[in-house]
């Protein structure tokens, strides 16, 4: 039981500047059982804040259950986000500077020729050679320095024209690099020069497909399962994906088995998704996990799910009596309809006269003989 407190008000309320005003009748609390904490009304209207007070605080100092009002709320809880896979910012594909083939072969031609010159120039061109080739005859002046310096400078032009030929295929790239760093990706296709002394890498940029071994995964229910992924992916950042990992099929075992420890497969035959649903789930983690890395995957499904040795004989089971008592409530579903529209009939139409007891052994003799029909095999 409680106590209410009563309270006179006073006889006059004051303004700032000392007015007074008659007696003021105050309304009657609202909550009763209620502690409550009373703000002159003149200090909602002051004109001038005093800044060396403290801000006033709400009237509502306590606060109980079932008063009505609602609790302040506070402020979120900070979302922790998974850390991501911090690669360098500069590592990111772009095209290389390379020549098209036809360039090569010219620069590969004129250092030929010009060698096939020197070789003329210091006269140790054999005759026949200078007849074939429809040479002038020339005695030669001998291997000076301007024979060998037309000699290196042909042989060097020759060198880099033939020696920086290369054949692009399509679904293939290559990566350069220069003293360790990075220098383009060659996507395009056909004949075409690179500069030999970069070194060159061949990256496959088709689609693949990747199955996994046998993974260790759990249902919903917590149950140990075996599940067999299939991965399609292929690289979409040759920089990223050559230079930052050393082992593609590698990675994606690890991220699957980290994705398959947090998402619930469920076997063949469930009621809640089937694997389509952990599929999907599987590609999106996945996904995530390598798309800093360059790898683009496009689909994880599970293409074989199991129970582990050690539980399959008792699911196995389970399953068995659960799709036993499912067959058999189909069933009496069955058989109750038939027996309510047989008899139905034979008292709408005027067939029979039952009385309660008739109709119970009725009822009895027919639900009897519909199970033993549906029970006989076919």
């Amino acid at each position: 039981m409680s106590t209410t407190t009563s309270h006179t008000p006073p006889e006059s309320e004051g303004y700032p500047d000392g007015g007074a005003v008659g007696p003021v009748t105050r309304p009657a609390r609202l909550i009763q059982n209620e502690a409550t904490t009373e703000i002159p009304v003149h200090l909602l209207f002051r004109d001038d804040p005093d800044p060396v007070r403290a801000p006033l605080r709400p009237a509502v100092v306590a606060r109980r259950q079932g008063t009505g009002e609602q609790p302040r709320q506070g402020r979120p809880a900070p979302v922790r986000r998974r850390p991501q896979v911090e690669v360098d910012p500069e590592l990111v594909e772009r095209p290389a500077r390379v020549l098209p083939g036809a360039a090569g072969v010219l620069a590969g031609v004129c250092g030929l020729t010009g060698c096939l010159t020197a070789a003329w120039w210091a006269g140790l061109l054999p005759p026949q050679a200078s007849e074939a080739l429809r040479l002038p005859a020339y005695a030669g002046a001998g291997l000076g320095p301007a024979q060998w310096a037309a000699y290196a400078g042909a042989g060097a032009l020759g060198a880099f024209g033939f020696g920086g030929l290369t054949r692009c295929r399509t679904g293939r790239a290559w990566v350069l690099g220069l003293f360790g760093r990075y220098r383009g990706t060659v996507r395009r296709t056909g004949l075409l020069w690179v500069n030999p002394l970069v070194r060159r890498r061949r990256m496959d940029v088709r689609l693949r497909h990747w199955r996994s071994e046998a993974m260790a995964a759990a249902d919903p229910d917590g149950m140990a399962l075996r599940v067999v992924v299939l991965v399609v992916w292929r690289v979409r950042d040759t920089a990223r994906a050559l230079l930052g990992v050393e082992d593609h099929e590698g990675y994606l075992r690890e991220c699957v088995e980290a994705a398959l420890a947090r998402v619930p497969v469920e076997p063949a035959g469930g009621t809640r998704g089937g694997a389509t649903a952990a599929g999907d789930a599987l590609t999106r983690l996945v996904a995530a996990e390598t798309a800093p890395v360059g790898v683009e995957v496009f689909s994880v499904q599970p293409v074989r799910v199991e129970y582990a040795p050690e539980v399959a004989p008792a699911m196995h089971r389970r399953r068995i009596a659960a799709l036993d008592a499912r067959q058999r409530a189909s069933m009496l579903n069955s058989v109750v309809d038939s027996v309510e529209d047989t008899v139905t009939r034979l008292t709408v139409r005027g067939l029979v006269e039952l009385d309660d007891y008739e109709r119970k052994v009725l009822v009895r003799d027919l639900t009897v003989a519909f199970c033993s029909g549906r029970g006989e095999p076919v």
